[in-house]
């Protein structure tokens, strides 16, 4: 009996974790091994299979298409670069110096994911159109005398990047740095550490495991971004994911647009390896004191 009941044991967790797997398999890697496949398939104009192509690959390695990858590579590295400068800040805040409203910035802080995204955008219309708020607000100011023009820019692009995916940058931080031992930081100021010092080699290293998660949580969605470059950019510049859906969406353009999502993946894993071991090394890196 008691190895039987042992048995259960070992059991429940892996029964209790299938209908994921089984969900996972269905809606995640069947339908990326469709697109890979569909990708190196070539089927002539009656439906027959005539055999593999590297042909709709070779075509979106055209520098054309390598520019549209690196817009968006570029895109998202500027959205996690102005995303992580305002966020450790306030993680920081949140955690060391807000405890007894920890709650409730916590709640303002994800409020914003109960509204519809397209009031998001549409909000964001209204402060930045050319008698929007923060026209009238810079003309009020004396700083400018005719308003300027924000939407359909990479500026309103960037604003709307940053204000989206904030939150999953702050969480991350926030959750490492709730965990840290402040009596860390007073043993460095006893020791005569500056605070830069003390940021830098005690900090930063303690709390990479937050700042990777939140720079992946933001870098990956924001590498193929639809939504917001279409409707704050004006359809101007061309991103990955502005391919991706004209392609997918064509009539018979499926098997190029599934061609360009396996170049754009492929670009993106290089690119994320790329900045994981950057960031090891520029926040793991030894001090010079260490080293001697």
């Amino acid at each position: 009996m008691s190895l039987l009941s042992k048995n259960k044991n070992t059991l429940l967790p892996f029964a209790i974790g299938v209908p994921a797997m089984i969900w996972q398999v269905l809606f995640f890697y069947l339908p990326l091994f469709i697109i890979v496949v569909t990708s190196f398939i070539n089927i002539s104009e009656w439906g027959e299979f005539q055999g593999f192509t590297l042909q709709k690959i070779t075509l979106f390695l055209t520098p054309t298409y390598l520019r549209v990858i690196l817009s968006s590579i570029f895109l998202g590295l500027g959205n996690v670069f102005l995303c992580l400068l305002i966020a450790y800040p306030l993680a920081y805040f949140m955690a060391f110096s807000g405890k007894k409203y920890k709650n409730l910035l916590l709640f303002f802080l994800v409020i914003p994911f109960w509204t519809n995204f397209l009031l998001h955008v549409y909000a964001w219309f209204f402060v930045l159109e050319k008698e929007g708020f923060l026209n009238t607000l810079l003309q009020w100011m004396g700083l400018t005398q005719e308003p300027i023009h924000f939407l359909n820019s990479i500026f309103s692009i960037m604003v709307m990047m940053v204000y989206y995916y904030l939150p999953f940058m702050i969480l991350p931080i926030y959750s490492s740095l709730e965990k840290f031992d402040y009596k860390l930081l007073e043993a460095s100021r006893d020791l005569g550490a500056t605070w830069l010092q003390t940021f830098r080699r005690i900090m930063l290293p303690l709390s990479l495991r937050g700042i990777r998660a939140g720079v992946f949580l933001v870098y990956i969605p924001s590498f193929g971004e639809f939504a917001i470059p279409e409707l704050m950019g004006g359809d101007k510049q061309m991103f990955v994911g502005s391919v991706v859906s004209h392609y997918i969406l064509g009539d018979q353009t499926g098997s190029l647009g599934a061609a360009f999502t396996v170049v754009a993946c492929v670009c993106l894993l290089l690119s994320t390896i790329a900045i994981h071991f950057t960031l090891n090394k520029l926040l793991l890196r030894p001090s010079h004191a260490s080293k001697k």
